[in-house]
């Protein structure tokens, strides 16, 4: 047993080490972060990963904004949309006008009314994909998805410093650009 320490292997030693590592949140500012290279070590450099990662989590919610802001001018243009009528299809003014459903009476405040036509939309139609949006939308995710990525595996170090900075550039981009960052599908 004694002789265990001499002879054991570098793998066993980093399952080891790992098995012993703690999963609480620590003070250092030696802790390395996306690979072994970028590990700050000095104060300043520490600092530094730290602005880093307050202007990714500012970056991040800008693309959250800029996500919300194509589908609203993308919304726009779909409904902006000129359509052209089918050959031998019953035009939008027809359906209606051929529907039981569509005449009612209407009870309004000037009383019952029968020439009022009341539409109900029959179920949710999905938007087309089109070659000048879905693309587009696609490298948004991306790139939204792996900037995510990027500040999860900072925040998953367990380091304070990191943890707070990431914080902080998520308030910072939220109290800049939170406005933005919402839409209604």
């Amino acid at each position: 047993m004694g002789d265990m320490g001499m002879g054991m292997t570098t793998s066993n030693m980093t399952n080891m080490s790992m098995s012993m590592m703690s999963m609480t949140f620590f003070t250092s500012t030696m802790t390395p972060i996306y690979s072994a290279m970028w590990t700050p070590i000095s104060a300043g450099q520490y600092a530094g990963t730290c602005i880093f990662l307050v202007i990714l989590a500012t970056i991040f919610r800008a693309l959250l904004a800029a996500r919300a802001w194509k589908e609203t001018a993308w919304l726009d243009a779909e409904f902006n949309r000129r359509y052209i009528t089918v050959a031998g299809r019953p035009s939008t003014a027809e359906r209606i006008a051929s529907d039981v459903d569509s005449k009612r009476m209407t009870l309004t405040e000037n009383g019952v009314e029968e020439g009022v036509m009341v539409v109900k939309k029959r179920s949710m139609d999905t938007r087309p994909w089109r070659i000048t949006t879905d693309p587009l939308r696609a490298v948004m995710d991306t790139i939204i998805a792996g900037v995510a990525y990027l500040l999860m595996l900072a925040v998953m170090t367990m380091n304070v410093g990191y943890f707070l900075s990431v914080l902080g550039g998520t308030f910072l981009g939220s109290l800049a650009l939170g406005r933005y960052a919402t839409f209604e599908h």
